[in-house]
Order: C-alpha cells, then sequence, then structure tokens
C-alpha cells in the first residue's frame, strides 16, 4: 500500500546504509533528499491515515514526526544572503560536521509534508477557528510556506523556468560560488547557484505537490499562480510535438537540450498534482485522503461510529 519514494534507492531517517543483518545504519550523512523523503513523509502519513490508532499504537510514529521536524528546524534550515531565502540543507559528516547548502529539488515534498502535519488536512481558517493549532503548528506552518517559496524560486531563477534537480544556495561565510540560473531579472540569481551537473530537470512532482497541499490548506491564490507558471514552462519547453514531454539537461540554457525520455512520474504525479491544485477542494478532500509518495490517494480509516454519524 505505501510505495517507495521518487528515487529507485530505499528510503531511510538519512542517507546512511543500512545492514540487511543487523538493522543497524552506518555512514553519518544526514538529508532530507534521495534516500531520505519518504521516511519523514510517511512517519506522519501513515499516522493520519490510520485514524483510529493515532491515539493508541500509532501514536508513536506521530511523536517521531514531530521530533525529527524539530532536528530538521534545528539543523538544517538556514536562509540564504542576499535575500533571505528559507531552505533545508545537510550535513555530510553527521551533525558534528560541516554544513552544506545543498537541497535537492525531492526536498520540495517538505512544505507539503509541514502543512499537512500542522493542520491534519482541514484548513487553516478552519484550523484557527477552531483553536486546533499549537504555537508548533502554526511555526511549521510558516516554515512550509517559506520552504514553497524557496522552492518556486528554484524554477524561477532559470532561464527556462524549471528547476534544476538540484541547487545550491548562498549562505553568510561560505566561500562556495558557481554558475546562476541564468534569468538575470530573478530577484534571487544571487542567492542560488546551479553547478553544470545538477542542471537536468526530471519533470518532478515534489514542488507542484506541496503548492497542491498549501492551496487547499491556505487558500490561497498565489499557489495557483505560481503552479500556472510552472505549467506553462513545462508546455514550452518541455512538450514534444510528436506527443509527450521531455526530461530536460540544462534548465539554464535556451533553447534546453532534451533528453527524449519521459519519466512515468510526471503523469503519474506531477499532472495530476496540476490538475488537483485547479480542481475543486471537494475532490480527494485532505481530511478524508492522504496520498502516498506515488500520488495515489488512500482514504483515511475511520471507524463504523464516526463514519455513521457523517452519513
Amino acid at each position: 500500500m505505501w510505495m517507495a519514494a521518487h528515487t529507485t534507492t530505499p528510503s531511510s531517517a538519512n542517507d546512511l546504509a543500512s545492514s540487511p543483518y543487523s538493522g543497524q545504519f552506518s555512514g553519518e550523512n544526514i538529508r532530507l533528499g534521495s534516500r531520505g523523503d519518504s521516511y519523514y513523509e510517511y512517519l506522519l502519513k501513515v499516522w493520519i491515515q490510520q485514524e483510529n490508532y493515532r491515539n493508541t499504537s500509532l501514536k508513536y510514529l506521530f511523536e517521531m514526526y514531530t521530533e525529527a521536524m524539530k532536528g530538521v528546524k534545528h539543523l538544517l534550515v538556514r536562509k540564504t544572503t542576499p535575500n533571505g531565502l528559507v531552505f533545508v540543507g545537510e550535513l555530510p559528516s553527521g551533525r558534528n560536521g560541516a554544513f552544506s547548502p545543498k537541497m535537492d529539488h525531492l526536498v520540495c515534498f517538505l512544505p507539503g509534508t509541514l502543512a499537512l502535519g500542522a493542520t491534519k488536512g482541514i484548513t487553516k481558517k478552519k484550523a484557527l477557528e477552531s483553536n486546533l493549532l499549537t504555537k508548533e503548528d502554526i511555526e511549521n506552518l510558516q516554515l512550509a510556506e517559506d520552504l514553497a517559496k524557496t522552492c518556486v524560486e528554484m524554477y524561477f531563477v532559470t532561464s527556462t523556468g524549471l528547476a534544476p534537480e538540484i541547487a545550491y544556495f548562498h549562505i553568510e561565510g561560505n566561500p562556495e560560488g558557481g554558475p546562476d540560473g541564468g534569468n538575470k531579472s530573478s530577484e534571487y540569481i544571487s542567492d542560488i547557484t546551479i553547478k553544470p551537473l545538477d542542471r537536468h530537470n526530471l519533470l518532478r512532482p515534489e514542488t507542484l505537490e506541496s503548492l497542491f497541499v498549501l492551496h487547499r490548506i491556505t487558500e490561497d491564490p498565489k499557489y495557483r499562480e505560481w503552479g500556472w507558471q510552472i505549467f506553462q514552462a513545462f508546455e514550452k519547453y518541455t512538450k514534444v510535438d510528436s506527443g509527450g514531454y521531455t526530461s530536460l539537461d540544462d534548465v539554464t540554457s535556451l533553447p534546453p537540450p532534451r533528453r527524449d525520455k519521459m519519466e512515468t512520474f510526471f503523469l503519474g504525479e506531477t499532472l495530476k498534482y496540476l490538475y488537483l491544485l485547479f480542481g475543486e477542494s471537494n475532490i480527494l478532500p485532505l481530511d478524508k485522503y492522504v496520498f502516498n509518495t506515488e500520488a495515489h490517494p488512500l482514504p483515511v480509516i475511520r471507524s463504523v461510529v464516526q463514519v455513521s454519524n457523517t452519513v
């Protein structure tokens, strides 16, 4: 039922190799990108989906999610210079090692997950009116919005308006420089570096997933506006005349070189989230359905008594 991440490698609490014999982790790289993303997502989503057990046998999942997000905020969240974009970096050598201002596009699942964790799928307005949000929920929701802004700027900073697979961010005291995204009119051109080997775009869904979730929860129209701009860039640069869409080799150059390959998640996830972003909010409502990492909607399992009371 719960499927693996969008990557071809296993998910874990971080980018640590684990022994198939002992189950113990080896290595120190802490990250939320490839090989780590789905772990954090499912701590929350399994807990949400199994509503009957949220306060009993599965309570530990939400507690682990909460602790993990505290760790993310404490160790991995930073702001760029000069314009203060909020991003999630990595600790390649563990929590006591040097910080790397590197963020995979895969990490852009996190804004949606944070928003879902804050309101459990209902709108922010309803949650506030019902006094359901804790101080930490409000902080996490704000972080979700800040990170979504950064994910979108990873698109808008490039010449094509499409995000690279990986971006690096300028931070205070970081000597690492490199080429920018090519869109000289972007306000954040000096905040983001895109290295030559990271310039490809595989039509990934994570940013659009988060825009969909945040639009449903905050009801802010800017998430639809951002999604429309991204869709237009897909249409302009990745649509193939004979049918289908293609990945790109370099989002910073015009015209972008094409790969002649369309990943299955573009149809199964990216376009699905775009469709839902512009659809009615009563289609697959987030308090009644949970989307797994492959964008399959799974109904929240509720007790017979709860269901009968809502009929």
